[in-house]
């Protein structure tokens, strides 16, 4: 697989698995019944924001896809922020760690001191297994402050590790 940066092309073969991921409702709390516009508009922000894909190398095909930038502005724009999606397809192949990896050494070489994620669904598990592999603690967690389709209120953890 390949990262790189994303392409208005690539948008293509996002759509169908974040349209897929949102409707789901268990690691998202954004709006299900997006279009593609309002979509594309919440995951592909202007600078300093940058937005990769993970692709099948040979296929182009998509695999993944992740957004990051400075988690506030101002003040807190030392700090980087992330988020992730991979196709449901793609997962179990590395995809995840593939992105985290690349976004964490991305953060690091732009400057930022530390990266944190502000709301990572607690019963997501293979998501904070994944980051805490990765070298992230949670910090915190905000109690029922996501509507999990299956177990109601649960917890949104904040993550964090130095770069």
């Amino acid at each position: 697989m390949q990262i790189r940066d994303y392409t208005e092309a690539d948008w293509a073969g996002i759509w169908p698995f974040f349209d897929e991921i949102v409707a789901d409702g268990e690691t998202y709390a954004l709006p299900r019944g997006l279009t593609s516009d309002r979509a594309r508009a919440e995951w592909v922000g202007a600078p300093p924001w940058a937005t990769v894909v993970a692709v099948e190398e040979g296929t182009g095909t998509v695999l993944g896809t992740a957004r990051c930038g400075p988690n506030r502005p101002g003040a807190g724009s030392h700090v980087a922020t992330a988020s992730f999606m991979v196709a449901p397809a793609a997962r179990g192949r590395g995809v995840g760690r593939s992105l985290g990896e690349h976004v964490v050494a991305r953060a690091r070489e732009r400057g930022f001191l530390a990266m944190q994620f502000n709301a990572v669904v607690e019963t997501n598990t293979a998501a904070v297994a994944l980051w805490r592999s990765l070298g992230f603690a949670v910090v915190g967690t905000v109690p029922q402050a996501f509507d999990h389709p299956e177990h109601g209120y649960v917890g949104l953890h904040v993550m964090h590790r130095f770069l």
